[in-house]
């Protein structure tokens, strides 16, 4: 009998609607109904509260392959998502640079580092604006993401604020705004360390990076691939 037969049936055996089990665990009815449809998998945790409720083990409800597969699969969803944070993070710190003196003003024969605000090139200054702000608001947003647990989005967001700083990179090179495209490009190059961590298929390596300190683990196992 499969797991979605077993919680029907135990739950039906001390006459309860989906609505009354989804109260008992905390959960929606909905999750209830993907359950017991074949369309859903418990939670380790939830498997947990069903099995001390229901007076079985969790063996009883799942075979161990199947467990160890599911515990597994939350590990590695949850190191991906701690990454995904750090990510939105990233993407957050580089509105930083619009109050760092990163920015060329030449006066004579004396060039000054400027903040951005006072940049004297309009086009340039409202240019880098408009990266700097897209960048942080996707940041923003891939942190809600993580929060919701919208694994799909997140994905979308990430991917567009990879090529987001990458324009914007080439937008600082193009416009000569060197020191502001170096902060940036090393941004750029954290975030890709930080999205090769996530989409690694040894999720056991990862979450220990995640552990500990994120940056500078994350370094080690961008130079443990490159040997």
């Amino acid at each position: 009998m499969e797991l979605n037969e077993k919680l029907q049936e135990l739950r039906k055996s001390k006459g309860m609607t989906q609505e009354e089990l989804a109260e008992v665990l905390y959960v929606s009815r909905t999750a209830i109904s993907k359950w017991e449809s074949g369309r859903g998998t418990p939670s380790i945790e939830s498997l947990k509260q069903l099995s001390a409720f229901f007076s079985v083990s969790i063996d009883d409800l799942l075979s161990a392959e199947k467990a160890l597969s599911l515990a597994e699969q939350e590990s590695k969803t949850k190191q991906q998502n701690r990454i995904a944070f750090w990510i939105g993070i990233t993407d957050v710190c580089a509105l930083m640079l619009a109050i760092l003196p990163l920015y060329p003003n030449a006066a004579g024969k004396t060039v000054y580092a400027v903040d951005l605000l006072s940049y004297p090139n309009a086009r340039n200054r409202f240019a880098c604006l408009a990266l700097l702000f897209m960048l942080f608001f996707a940041g923003v947003l891939e942190i809600i993401l993580v929060c919701l647990q919208k694994q799909r989005g997140c994905r979308f967001i990430i991917g567009f604020s990879l090529l987001l700083s990458m324009i914007s990179v080439l937008f600082l090179i193009a416009a000569r705004i060197c020191y502001a495209a170096a902060v940036l490009f090393l941004l750029l190059v954290l975030k890709g360390i930080l999205l090769l961590c996530r989409e690694q298929t040894r999720p056991r390596f990862c979450a220990a990076v995640w552990t500990q300190n994120p940056f500078f683990l994350s370094c080690i196992h961008f130079y443990l691939f490159r040997h």
